[in-house]
Order: structure tokens, then sequence, then C-alpha cells
């Protein structure tokens, strides 16, 4: 066909379907061979069904199983182009047709396509003789008819283009005759006329080789046949051909056949010797042996019927004579396969790493099996040799595809070494392996996971701004971004003030930082959520608690309710000379805005006019006289008393009280007569309001009941409970364990309100009455409010009148004509009957 490029494609029916179409539809083109670099085979991306971009997008590539690349794929145009000159005879030889087995990998998905290239041959070898010259010896006396075996020629090319015919120019004496075996076409001279020595000692033949090729080539041998004197018969053989099979790890020395040759003449012209024919390549010589007398062959080498399973030679025959005879005859002898050859596993493709998320049946590598030998000693099974989130899918002659087979974890195993194992099935069967490392790769599957899932921290309250709190921490076990963590406080609000006000978190450490420093009256606890956002895409996060407790220092020193600052740096007292042991004069009431030990209060006479007069109860703050007053004392004593905290350092306050000692001190009547009069008057007036107000508290609390009742009777349908409930805040009343205590020592008169927690601080409500002014006082001292002790101190009496206190009796009716009930808070329902 000369330099004809011939391009055929054809698509074949696949053996079958394969359900997650790794192996594709098989696919083969025909060129002929010796197509110089960069022709182009086919438009592969089409035949594929590929669009352009999908060639580099899914990395469109060759892999040839003979190990050499002669094609590629063009990126540019999606065609399949030949990288090097192919020599159809050095890859194929004699075989036809001549395949060459390809596969076409792309990946996103993996996927695997059969490509067949058939190689067509071209005449490009010319039949070539191994001598241009060959020299037969006749004897004249030779009978006509006689056949001399002449040497072929060899035509590397196939088909039509291979050797083809003989031809013998023309010649009196000889004819030529040419007989086939095994295909092979052998040409022998005949005698056709008997010689004559004296007339013509030498003839010259010239023989012709002709292919059927397009040119026509051809090749010639020189024949010089010398015609002899003596010696008229030559060696014949019993049969013209042999044939034997040997195994092809049999053993070096071991015979094969023998051949056999008679020669009729007598001594040393009957005597004959066997020799392989002139033409016999060394290879073959290496490979065997012939006993020149007895005509044995032998295994002189190592025999390999992966490289040659059939081997064709000729075998002379020459007696000893003159002029030497010679006969011959053809061998061939067969190679036996046997199981001499390992399995070999070749990974055609391998997506390394694969991600942790990959579904199942995502396909990981492509592999194929091989075996040297032939029939069931190639046949090859492959298999995984140990446990693992891997399967293999059979596919088409000896692929398989290694498919995931379950979940992939890369925090628990980062990395799969498996091990494939194959084993053919000759007898004893043969196996090798081969270990295939896979990786795999991080997706972000883990949100960051905090060291603990909430934190305690304990403050000292006026700890300095911008000092850390604490520390948390958060552990991601993903990799690189997936695993870097950023910190950052979620919006929250803590009396009604945004979080971010009190404190601010280093979003790469965690570590806490306070905005400013706290006050434990203000606030004693506090609540900060924290999250943790790893980098990944899409990210991934975790919240903790953190839980602030502010801890009490002692930085407030008592205050003085009573007597009241208001009424000046000096508290003025009265009291009767008369007075015995244990007279109260006064009592001295202080509060404390700390808690627990730094709030406990005592009481000390600092300083005083007469110390053995007067002394002060410790705990109480009652001002009583130690000893009866006598005529001798001083009319005027001042007192300094110092209050002092248990906290730690000590804080503490002073009030100086005046005690005025008169004689004869009794309550004044007539001033009494002249109060009484506008009591009456102010006394209608508050009963007035007091009766409004009781009014209004009455309907307040009617429709508190009324509408606490239609919500338990709602909730009833939902909950078996109602009513009483404890809030899953844990908040406890702190307005229970109640103790009402009223206090009438001497003078003062006053009512006490205790109650708390023994977890919380203690609050207490106080009325006071004070002798020295006009009106009974109510004042509601709460230790832990965060109103000012000035406030509260104004609320005390705003004047002290000189005239005497006396506690008047219409008050008191007025208060049991109203049953007045002072409630302080609807839940609570602390009340205070007057």
């Amino acid at each position: 066909m000369g330099n004809t490029f011939l391009l055929e494609e054809e698509r074949l029916l696949l053996f079958f379907i394969l359900a997650w179409n790794t192996i594709e539809a098989q696919i083969r083109y025909t060129i002929p061979e010796e197509l110089r670099e960069g022709s182009v085979v086919g438009n592969i991306a089409k035949d594929l069904g590929l669009d352009l971009s999908e060639v580099v997008d899914r990395k469109l590539r060759i892999a040839s199983g003979s190990g050499k690349q002669y094609f590629s794929v063009s990126v540019a145009q999606g065609e399949l182009i030949v990288n090097e000159k192919i020599d159809r005879e050095s890859l194929c030889g004699q075989s036809v047709p001549c395949l060459l087995p390809l596969e076409a990998v792309v990946e996103n998905p993996l996927q695997l396509h059969r490509i067949e290239i058939e190689i067509q041959d071209i005449n490009d070898n010319t039949p070539n003789f191994s001598s241009n010259e060959r020299t037969l010896n006749i004897p004249e006396s030779i009978n006509p008819g006689a056949k001399f075996l002449l040497d072929s020629a060899d035509d590397p090319d196939v088909g039509s283009n291979a050797l083809q015919s003989y031809n013998l120019d023309r010649n009196k004496y000889f004819v030529l005759n040419v007989k086939t075996q095994d295909g092979i076409k052998i040409p022998e001279l005949v005698l056709d006329k008997p010689l004559d020595r004296e007339k013509q000692a030498i003839h010259k033949l010239i023989l012709t080789a002709v292919d059927g090729g397009n040119p026509v080539r051809s090749g010639t041998c020189e024949i010089t046949i010398v015609v002899l004197d003596n010696n008229d018969n030559a060696p014949q053989f019993e049969k013209s051909f042999y044939e034997a099979t040997v195994d092809e790890n049999e053993q070096i020395g071991n015979n094969i056949l023998k051949v056999s040759a008679v020669d009729l003449d007598e001594g040393l012209n009957g005597e004959v010797e066997y020799f392989f024919a002139e033409k016999t390549s060394d290879a073959l010589k290496a490979a065997f042996d012939i006993n020149s007398k007895t005509g044995v062959i032998s295994v002189k080498g190592l025999l390999d019927y992966e490289q040659a399973n059939l081997h064709k030679f000729d075998v002379l025959a020459k007696d000893k004579g003159t002029p030497q005879m010679e006969g011959h005859c053809s061998v061939k002898i067969k190679i036996s396969d046997v199981n001499d050859n390992d399995p070999d596993i070749v990974i055609t493709s391998l997506s390394s790493p694969v991600p942790e998320n990959a579904a199942n049946n995502t396909v990981i590598a492509l592999i194929s099996t091989k075996d040297a030998d032939s029939g069931e000693n190639g046949k090859v099974n492959l298999t995984l040799a140990s446990r693992s989130p891997f399967r293999l899918n059979p596919s088409l002659s000896n692929h398989y595809a290694l498919v995931t087979n379950g979940p992939l974890d890369r925090e628990k195993y980062p990395e799969y070494k498996i091990r494939l194992n194959a084993i053919d099935s000759g007898s004893p069967p043969r196996s090798t392996h081969k270990d295939v490392t896979i990786t795999v790769s991080d997706v972000n599957d883990n949100p960051p996971v905090f060291s603990q899932r909430s934190y305690t921290v304990y403050i000292k309250e006026n700890s300095a701004h911008s000092s850390v709190l604490c520390s948390v921490s958060a552990h991601d076990p993903d990799l690189d971004q997936n695993a870097k963590i950023s910190y950052s406080v979620l919006d929250s609000k803590v009396q009604d003030v945004p979080i971010s006000s009190y404190v601010y978190i280093n979003s790469e450490n965690g570590s806490i930082f306070s905005m400013h420093s706290f006050d434990y009256e203000r606030m004693k606890v506090f609540q900060i959520q924290v999250q943790a956002r790893d980098h990944g895409s899409p990210s991934l996060s975790s919240n903790a608690t953190v839980h602030v407790f502010i801890l009490d220092q002692n930085d407030n020193a008592p205050a003085v309710i009573y007597p009241s600052p208001v009424m000046g740096s000096v508290s003025h007292q009265r009291m009767p000379r008369s007075a015995k042991a244990g007279h109260l004069v006064t009592k001295v009431t202080a509060v404390d805005a700390d808690s627990g030990h730094n709030a406990w209060i005592s009481y000390r006479l600092a300083e005083a006019t007469d110390a053995s007069l007067f002394s002060v109860n410790l705990h109480t703050g009652e001002v009583r006289t130690k000893r009866s007053v006598s005529e001798q004392d001083d009319s005027s004593q001042r007192l300094l008393i110092e209050i002092k905290d248990n906290g730690e350092p000590v804080q503490s306050s002073t009030v100086t009280v005046d005690v005025l000692i008169e004689d004869g001190f009794h309550e004044p009547i007539s001033d009494y007569r002249k109060k009484s009069s506008e009591i009456s008057k102010k006394s209608g007036t508050m009963t007035l309001y007091l009766i409004i107000s009781l009014a209004s508290v009455s309907l307040l609390c009617v429709m508190t009941f009324f509408i606490l009742l239609v919500k338990c009777a709602r909730g009833s349908r939902g909950s078996s409970s109602c009513c009483i409930r404890r809030s899953d805040s844990g908040y406890k009343n702190p307005n229970r364990n109640l103790q009402i205590q009223l206090n009438t020592d001497g003078p003062i008169k006053y009512v006490e309100v205790l109650g708390g927690d023994m977890m919380s601080q203690s609050q207490s409500f106080g009325s006071y009455l004070s002798p020295m002014s006009e009106f009974s006082d109510f004042t509601l001292v709460k230790p832990s409010s965060t109103t000012d002790f000035t406030d509260t101190l104004n609320v005390l009496d705003a004047s002290l009148p000189d005239s005497t206190w006396k506690f008047e009796s219409q008050q008191v009716s007025v208060c049991r004509s109203v049953g007045l009930s002072v409630c302080f808070g609807l839940a609570s329902l602390y009340c205070y009957d007057c």
C-alpha cells in the first residue's frame, strides 16, 4: 500500500458493562507503520465524548502497557498524535494483526477507556538471503531428479508485502521447485538433465526472491554449482521433517530428538556427519546442540516460551567423500509453557490523596495484572491482603478498579497501606504482591472542642483593667486551615450592657481580658459565651460558657444610719439624771455595703467624757449606762463611737453623740397637748392617703391573682403542676426565712425584718422611730442595694425638733382603725402591721 495513509475507527462491543462506569467502550484506530512524528491518529476527545475543556480539566492522558509512549494527546485539539515512528516488525514480528493496546485515563470521575491501535504493514523491507552466495558440489554421475536445498530468503513484512515467490534464471540443467512448510516457502534446486563435467565444470545461477508489495521489492542469491568427478551418493534422511516438543524448563543437556541419514556409499564416502544449516541463527545455536556423529539434538541453553515458543531450522548430513555430498531435513521444536513467571501488578492510575468524605464506590486506582505465561498459567486473580475501607471491582481483561467500601476518617487513619496479592492459576501457582499507599486528605468535618464545656473564674473586685480573667482553649483534630481556630465572645448583655463593654478576648490564644475593674456591690456574677470557630470551608464552631464570679473586697467603710448624718456631725441625746445602770441611752445603727466577713460590724466606745459612765454593745451598738448617774457627773457627756467591719484591711467610721443629763427629765404634757391638735390634723390627711393606697394595692393584688389564675388554667393543660414552679435558672427567693422583730428598748422604738439565704447576703428592713423627731419615719435598709447610702440617710428624719418625742396614741388608733399593712412586693408579701 506504499505510503498511503489509512485511518479508520470502529467501536467494539464491550463484553459487559460495569455499574460504576470505570471501563468504557473500546475504541480502535488503524494506522500504517512508519508514520512521522506528530501525525494525527484520530480525535480521541470527540470519540470519548469529551469537550475540549474537559481534556485539561479531567486530565486526559494515554497510558501504554508496553512501556514506550508511542502516542500522546494534543491538549489544544484533543487529538491522538504519534510521538515517534513505529516499526511494526520490531513491535509484532510476524504476528497478524499487530495490535498495540492503550488506555485513555480521565479523572473527575476516574475512568479508563480501552484503545487499540492496529499497526498495518507497509512494504518497507526487501527479501533478504542470509548469504548472497551459495556453492553446491554435485557429482556428475548423479541422476536427474536429485534435489538440493537452497537457503530461503527472509522478509519481515507480512501479508501481501511478504515473500511471495522465487525465480531462477533460465539454464539447461536445473529447474526450481518451491515447497511450502508451515507457511514458509523453501526453494529447492532440482537436476533436470545429467551433468557432464568435461563439458561444463561450473554452473552459475541467480535465485531471485520477490515479495508482493507495491512497488515490488526483491533480493537475489548467486548459486555456484561445482560438478564433481566421484562420490555419486548423497546422504538421505529417513524423514524430511522432524518435530518435537520440549518444556521451557528442560534441563540443559537433555536430548530432544534424533535425526538420522543413510549414505549408500562405502568407506569415507558413506560416513555421515550432522550439522546445522548455514543460515541457522546464533540464538538457535545457543539454545540447541547437535551431535555431529549421532544426530542427537539436545538442550544447550535456557529455553524461554515467552521469548520464542517455536524453533524451526534445517539440519544437513554430509559425508566424508570427495567430492563431499550432503542431504538435508527440516526440524521444528515446540516449546511448552510452564508456570515460571510471577504475575505482574501494574498501577495504571492512582488518585492520592483521597478526601476523607469520599462517597462509597469512589474510584481510587485503576489496576491491571499481567503474566508472561500462557493458558491457565497466565490467568491471574487479584485480591486485597488485609481488611480496609477499600475493595476491588473486577472489570474487563485482568483490569480492576480499587474503590472505597466504607467511610474514611483521616483523624483515625491518615494513611492506608494496602497490599495487593496476585496469584496465577498455574500448578504450582505463583504469586506476587505490591504495596499501595493511599493518603487521606483532610476535610473540615470536626468542630473545635473546648477542653471544658464550662469554665469557672473568680476575680477580685477592683482588679486592674486589662487583667486576664482566664484562658479558654479548644482543639480541632483537622489539619491546616481546618484546624486553625479563632475565638470570639458571643453578643449578650449583662445588666442591659453589652458584654463587649466588660471583656474582650484574644482571637488567637483564647485569653479573656477585663475592660475595666468590677464592683461586687453592683454585680456579683455574669456569664460569657465564648465561641471557637475554625477556618475551614464551611467553618465549624462550638461554644463554651465562662462563669465569672466577682469576689468581694473590703472596699466599703460602715455607713451610719442612726444617728442620721443629716443631723450634723454630732448627735444630741437626753437622759434623766435618775437613770440607773443599764439604761438605754441611744442605739447606733450602721450598715456595710460589703458582704460576708467584710460586712460584720462591731461597735466600740473610742472616747468619752467619762468612760466609766457609758458602754457600747459590741454587736448591737446600744449605748447604755454602766452605772447609776450621780450628782457629780457632768450634765454634758460626749461619746465618740467607732464602727469597724471585719474585713482586711479593716474599714471604720465614727459618730459623735452628745448626751445631756437633765434633772427631773419627764415627758412634757403641755407639749403633748400642743402637738396633739397638729397631729390630729395630720393623721386625718394620712388616713385618707392610707385608705387610697390600700384600695389601690388591693385592686392590684386582685388583678394579679386573676391573671395568675388564668395562666395556671392554661398551663395545666400541658403540665401536671401549676403555679408552684422552680425556674430553670435556679433563682431562689431571697425573701424567705424572714424574722420580724419589734424592739422597744427604752425610748427607742424600732421594727426589724431580717431575711436571707445561707448562700446570699442577708437583707434587713427596719423602721426606726426617733424620740427626737415629730413623726415615726419608716426606713428600708438593704445592704446589697446599689442605692447610695446618702439617699437612704436623707429618708430618715428630715429635722430634729428640740421638743421631746412621744409616741402618739392617735396614730396608733388610726393604724388600727384602717388595719393598714405595709407590703413590700406582690411575690414575697412582706407585711408589717402598724
